[in-house]
């Protein structure tokens, strides 16, 4: 056992440890969330949550086992604590909604390791028919850097860059806190067919097949996938760069997913784009950090702002488990970013971008919002946590 002081370890857009009492805080809040706005309720549901340690796929979880009593099972990659080091935020997490889920008698079965490879995807088979059965949803929240191929082995590597021309625009620099010009050289073809092959939609593709082929879907059983446009000041570097690209493909393979789970078991997939948020991910995109801030502070003032958890209880309630099923756009999409792309928040966030330096920073955004919100999802910064306190830090999952 390991009893330690944990105070966060940050540098720019990297925290390197994780308080494991600020993460269950965190955990508790977001069931607490999820109980209040989840009333009507449809239980017995098994789920599987592909990316289910951080963000909006830990939501996800949580949501599901809340308000409709779901068993899940979720899948991730995340390090345990070694001797002095933490473990990450996500591997704290999973062990809060453990815990959580057997206080509430609901199962909770986590695999970590490669999503993307046949080894993991066999686990997961064998756990959903030994301890489950058969899926009523799949939930699909990748973010990663790399993948290496389960059929080739070829290794691919994701880069968040524009196509076309160069991208220059402002940023936070998040070490000095300063509004600086950023630019970002143009992805080459490599680059870009490796970032489809990373974060597009071939993975789900070989999940879904893989769970029909081992008859793991009940009837009628849905999947969905995440994914983000956002507004045109971010379109050069994210929709109409290198990781839209990869966007547009997870797209194209859903719609093919549809069709076959329509078919072979009278099933839908959708994919569901939802607003920006703090997550480890959005930090290392440049112009985002920048971009939340101002649009947390014009959303927060309407009074329209949501964290994941609430995005997610939206999801499930408004659509996936709605009695009218899901509310399409012209594309097929859900669209949960539909605040964020008003002309009323969208026309402040321009006016406010263009008059935005380092002088005024933190009176046109809010910069401390944003610190906090990256802080927290490390399990830092939370109310009612001991700091200067020592914690239990070797915490592992079952």
């Amino acid at each position: 056992m390991a009893k330690q002081v944990v105070h966060p370890k940050i540098r720019g857009f990297i925290c390197t440890n994780s308080h494991p009492i600020g993460c269950a805080k965190n955990v508790e809040m977001q069931a607490n969330y999820a109980r209040q706005a989840i009333s009507s309720r449809q239980t017995g549901l098994n789920a599987l949550v592909i990316g289910a340690s951080t963000g909006y796929g830990l939501a996800s979880r949580i949501a599901l086992a809340t308000g409709y009593e779901a068993n899940t099972i979720g899948v991730f990659f995340e390090k345990p604590p070694v001797g002095k080091k933490t473990g990450t935020a996500g591997y704290y997490n999973s062990f809060a909604f453990h815990k959580y889920a057997e206080r509430h008698g609901v199962k909770a079965l986590s695999i970590n390791g490669d999503a993307f490879s046949d080894k993991v995807k066999a686990e997961t088979i064998d756990s959903i028919k030994r301890e489950l059965g058969q899926l009523d949803l799949i939930v699909y929240s990748l973010a990663s850097p790399r993948r290496i191929h389960p059929r080739t082995g070829e290794d691919y590597r994701s880069v968040l860059k524009p196509i076309g021309k160069p991208y220059s625009d402002k940023t936070i620099d998040l070490v000095k806190e300063e509004v600086v010009n950023i630019s970002v050289e143009t992805a080459t073809q490599k680059e870009i067919s490796d970032t489809i092959a990373v974060m597009g939609g071939e993975d789900l593709t070989f999940w879904v097949d893989c769970l029909l082929e081992n008859d793991c879907l009940k009837p009628g059983a849905q999947a969905v996938a995440y994914s983000y446009i956002g507004p045109e000041i971010t379109h050069q570097i994210y929709t109409s760069g290198t990781i839209g690209q990869a966007k547009d493909d997870l797209q194209n393979h859903v719609d093919k997913i549809d069709k076959k789970l329509e078919q072979v078991i009278g099933g839908n997939a959708f994919v569901s784009v939802n607003k920006a948020v703090i997550t480890q991910a959005s930090a290392a995109i440049p112009v985002i950090p920048l971009y939340i801030s101002i649009l947390y502070k014009i959303m927060d003032s309407k009074g329209i702002n949501e964290n994941p958890i609430a995005q997610i209880t939206r999801l499930l309630t408004e659509h996936l488990f709605s009695d009218h099923g899901p509310k399409l756009d012209g594309q097929r999409r859900i669209r949960l970013d539909e605040r964020e792309l008003s002309a009323e928040v969208t026309d402040q966030v321009k006016k406010v971008w263009s008059q935005i330096t380092t002088e005024n920073l933190h009176h046109l955004a809010d910069y401390n919002r944003y610190k906090t919100g990256f802080r927290n999802l490390f399990g830092f910064d939370v109310d009612n946590v001991n700091y200067d306190q020592e914690v239990e830090t070797d915490l592992f999952l079952p």
